[in-house]
């Protein structure tokens, strides 16, 4: 008669044993080719419905902007550089549709969505990180302005941490001239995602408020050192933003949501 430990040791056998045999159906080709077939078609549904969606959801919102003549008269003479939170990103892109800026976009996969969705509400999408790869992403967006096109940065994108402000912004300010504008947003009524960025969703009929920044150029002999204390600043200027907009609407900020 066996031993109970080798008992123990065949069962465990046979254990692993079935888990391979498990994920091996898994990763068959076949299996592998049918989910990234679906995964496709999602995706390739997402980019054709999303827009409309995102279209309709905006035409509903009781949209507040304050602050904005200073970004109106730039763009009247020149591109600028604008910055919001990476949660922010659904109401900016119903603002500011179909006007042809230009927004680095994640190179994860979900990115490649963000992309098509971003194309069709009429923006120029480029596919990089400020923290993986960043001068070239950087790089290409300064092309873009050096095109005179506006671009649109999330400072705490593609991974977080929430509310992070990276030096990429102001770094492009100083090599292009642009000025940076931030955008500050909030909402009576939002979905918000369980993401890390807690992506907020304004319902239909939500009040929504913009704040817009007055502008801020950067010098070019500004050194890294400067660099990182203007980040800081404009950090603590969209986070002072949006808490007078929420405060403005009457119901809490979301920071500590």
């Amino acid at each position: 008669m066996a031993s109970p430990s080798l008992r123990r040791t065949d069962a465990s056998t046979r254990k692993r044993l079935a888990e391979a045999r498990r994920q091996a159906g898994r990763d068959a080709p076949w299996r592998r080719r049918l989910r990234d077939w679906r995964r496709r078609l999602a995706g390739g549904l997402a980019v054709r419905i999303a827009p409309r969606l995102i279209r309709m959801l905006a035409r509903s919102w009781r949209l507040e902007v304050r602050g904005g003549e200073a970004l109106d008269a730039q763009l009247r003479t020149g591109p600028a550089i604008l910055v919001l939170w990476h949660g922010r990103m659904l109401p900016a892109s119903a603002l500011f549709r179909d006007r042809g800026f230009a927004v680095l976009v994640s190179p994860s996969g979900d990115g490649e969505l963000a992309v098509g969705v971003l194309k069709r509400l009429g923006c120029l999408a480029y596919r990089g990180s400020t923290s993986r790869g960043g001068s070239r992403a950087l790089r290409v967006l300064a092309d873009h302005i050096a095109a005179g096109r506006t671009v649109g940065m999330t400072p705490d994108g593609p991974r977080g941490p929430r509310h992070t402000f990276r030096v990429g912004a102001p770094w492009l300010a100083r090599e292009t001239g642009a000025p940076i504008f931030t955008l500050a947003f909030a909402t009576d009524s939002a979905w918000r995602l369980r993401s890390w960025d807690r992506f907020a969703v304004p319902k239909p009929r939500a009040r929504v408020v913009v704040s817009i920044g007055a502008g801020v150029r950067i010098p070019r002999e500004l050194d890294d050192v400067g660099l990182e204390e203007v980040s800081a600043a404009l950090r603590d200027t969209l986070l002072a933003d949006e808490r007078a907009a929420f405060a403005a609407l009457g119901v809490p900020h979301d920071h500590d949501a």
